[in-house]
């Protein structure tokens, strides 16, 4: 393969660093200064507001109870599509994408519309029991779920595809039941995946806006996230909350994948394939 002229390689690293620049490095940087243009007043006059305090402590909370479920049956179905043949297969992997290509906004609408306990199809159902999902806490870790189950399955799925099942097979030829093969062989074997799936989906789960907003309902000091106080503060001409509320997830989302660059071994392979510690 001819590899392009030094000028023409240069050209495109130029346009390739432009790019992220001026989307991802430039607004960014002008969040930071516009955070910081005061001091540090501004961000603890954030931390001093009840308002942010409690969205951060409720987004923590749908966050992590979103990750753990995740990551619960983000493994599980990873498993049933690789190692398994069943009908139906093709669909349930259509299914897992379909979070990728759909709008937040959409995805709430939808579970408002099947879990509303007063139009939707199981909410009536489920308040008569006592249980409220929207515009409630439930239906905002639903919300999540639902918009970071991939990260966890396409992280997981190739490297069980690209190990084989042959150390499994012999765990169980030599008397190994089912838990222990998990446990023992496939888990260790896939443990770089699930930890770069679970940060991944981490730090989708606190920048969550468009589906968490239609299922709470936007309740000042009790269903409101962190991502939700930002508009509001913001629309209320309240810029420099709004400015230190987004620093803040900013700063856990680069803390994420601060935690991924040191986790991940030094010789891995592209997202995807198997990797191994160091």
């Amino acid at each position: 393969m001819v590899s392009p002229p030094p000028a023409m390689r240069w050209l495109l690293r130029i346009v390739a660093v432009g790019y992220v620049f001026l989307l991802v490095a430039w607004p960014v940087g002008l969040l930071v200064r516009n955070t910081f243009a005061g001091g540090f007043a501004t961000l603890a006059d954030a931390l001093a507001d009840e308002q942010v305090t409690g969205a951060l402590q409720l987004t923590a909370v749908v966050a992590l109870w979103a990750v753990a479920i995740n990551l619960v049956f983000g493994v599980t179905i990873s498993i049933l599509l690789v190692r398994h043949q069943f009908p139906g297969k093709r669909v349930l992997s259509a299914f897992v994408d379909l979070p990728l290509s759909v709008s937040p906004v959409v995805v709430g609408l939808a579970l408002l519309l099947a879990y509303n306990g007063r139009t939707g199809w199981f909410g009536p159902t489920l308040e008569a029991n006592g249980l409220q999902l929207i515009f409630d806490s439930p239906g905002m870790i639903m919300a999540t779920c639902f918009v970071a189950l991939p990260l966890v399955i396409r992280e997981v799925v190739p490297v069980l595809t690209e190990i084989g099942d042959d150390q499994e097979q012999a765990a169980r030829s030599l008397g190994a039941s089912g838990p222990q093969t998990l446990w023992r062989i496939t888990l260790p074997s896939i443990k770089w995946a699930v930890v770069y799936g679970v940060v991944l989906s981490l730090a989708r789960s606190i920048g969550e806006f468009g589906a968490v907003k239609i299922v709470s309902g936007n309740i000042t000091g009790r269903t409101q996230t962190a991502t939700l106080v930002v508009e509001a503060k913001y629309q209320n001409f309240q810029q420099d909350t709004a400015y230190a509320t987004s620093f803040l997830l900013i700063l856990v989302s680069i803390a994420c994948l601060v935690v991924v660059a040191f986790l991940r071994p030094q010789h891995s392979a592209p997202t995807g394939s198997p990797r191994r510690p160091r």
